[in-house]
């Protein structure tokens, strides 16, 4: 980081400040072959989505994150985008256009609109969503001072075909589209962050947009990367239009640690072993019953490191969350599912709060927008999770109640 600087606005990359973007670029020119025949009358990116194109909630996603501006580039079927965002004034945003031939590769779409890119902009594709903190990648492309910077999914559940490698200090080291490189990973899922000092490798000929940028610049040292957990969702294929529609459909979620929030906390290496040890906090059922008749889903997240250690068996365990569950839906309320980690304090797992794992695995079992998705729990690993989930959080302290926050939580959605 440049001392000189002196705003958190900008960035220094290579002898040049560059400041925070505000504009998006979003490349929607392809036919959308493998979308037909949604794909016959209209582009990929106007494929609606529970009644709305999928292009409109990426334009809602970008002003809500602050952007000002979005260059569209556009191919086939121009019209059918441009007759129905006009410039942008509807979703309070500008937006422009810059259109080329259907078949043109993606690397001539930028080059033809060159003239109306920022010197640091954010690029999307049409088809991915993935609930994006501008501030967390701004953070991190302030800090890596690279030409560009990448949002790549971590893979782990080998959602799709990997074809980033990231080493441990967060640089792309290999950036191969062909997918044939040993111990390709990530999923480069657009989300970029770009400076004309990339731009400045776009080449003469057609090629893709990637194999002209991203490729180089990895041989150069000069590509950073933003590794997520959390799923990106995409109308690039039928196939993905389910999940797409149930996360974007963002039925209302609350996740909840278990001890000090439901229950009385046992002290530090103690446990609930049995039901007998267990007792509800003061209007904790209460908070369910409200939850639930407000339609919420609601889901545990609890470390239990008892069963690690030997205190108790995962059967005991489970026959405390057994009665847990009837006692919720015998007082008007509904659990919808319990995660736990089993390990010791020092086992290393990636599921142990402070640690997201359980996070994540909620996030993909019931495809939530963790962004939109409050946690609450007691104590700071709670807390800690939550932000490297980067979900919203609150905390149960003696002087406020899970149903204090409930109460707020929900005056809160009625206004």
């Amino acid at each position: 980081m440049n001392a000189n600087l002196h705003s958190a606005d900008e960035a220094y990359v290579e002898g040049r400040v560059y400041r925070r973007p505000t504009q998006a670029v979003i490349l929607a020119g392809g036919r959308g072959t493998r979308m037909r025949p949604l794909t016959d009358d209209r582009p990929k990116p106007m494929v609606p989505v529970l009644g709305k194109p999928f292009l409109e909630y990426q334009i809602e996603q970008l002003r809500e994150q602050g952007f000002k501006k979005v260059l569209l580039l556009l191919g086939y079927l121009p019209d059918v985008v441009m007759n129905y965002f006009g410039d942008g004034s509807r979703w309070g945003i500008q937006i422009e256009y810059a259109v080329t031939e259907p078949d043109d590769l993606t690397s001539k779409r930028v080059a033809h609109a060159r003239h109306l890119i920022d010197p640091c902009f954010l690029l999307l594709y049409c088809d991915n969503y993935w609930p994006m903190s501008m501030d967390s990648l701004w953070q991190r492309f302030r800090q890596m001072g690279k030409a560009g910077l990448l949002t790549v999914y971590s893979n782990k559940d080998a959602y799709s075909r990997g074809c980033v490698r990231v080493d441990e200090d967060g640089n792309v080291q290999v950036f191969d589209r062909t997918r044939t490189a040993p111990n390709l990973q990530g999923v480069e899922i657009s989300y970029a962050i770009l400076t004309d000092l990339a731009l400045e490798l776009l080449p003469d000929e057609q090629v893709l947009l990637e194999e002209a940028l991203y490729t180089p610049l990895a041989q150069q040292g000069r590509l950073a990367a933003y590794v997520s957990d959390h799923r990106y969702y995409s109308v690039g294929s039928l196939n993905r239009l389910p999940d797409t529609e149930a996360f974007l459909q963002r039925q209302p979620t609350i996740i909840l640690d278990r001890d000090g929030v439901l229950n009385r906390k046992q002290p530090r290496a103690h446990y609930v072993r049995s039901w007998q040890e267990w007792e509800w906090l003061p209007g904790s059922l209460e908070a369910l019953r409200l939850l639930h008749e407000a339609g919420f889903r609601v889901i545990v997240v609890t470390n239990q490191a008892g069963v690690g250690r030997g205190a108790m068996s995962g059967a005991d365990l489970q026959s405390i969350h057994d009665r847990m569950t009837l006692e919720v839906e015998q007082n008007g309320g509904s659990i919808e599912a319990i995660y736990y980690c089993p390990h010791d304090w020092d086992a290393g797992c990636d599921c142990r709060k402070p640690k997201p794992g359980m996070l994540f695995s909620a996030q993909k079992d019931f495809h939530l927008d963790l962004s939109r998705t409050l946690l609450v729990g007691d104590d700071e690993r709670d807390g800690m999770a939550a932000a490297s989930a980067e979900c919203p959080f609150e905390q149960v302290t003696e002087s406020r109640s899970l149903l204090e926050i409930t109460r707020d939580l929900l005056a809160k959605r009625m206004h």
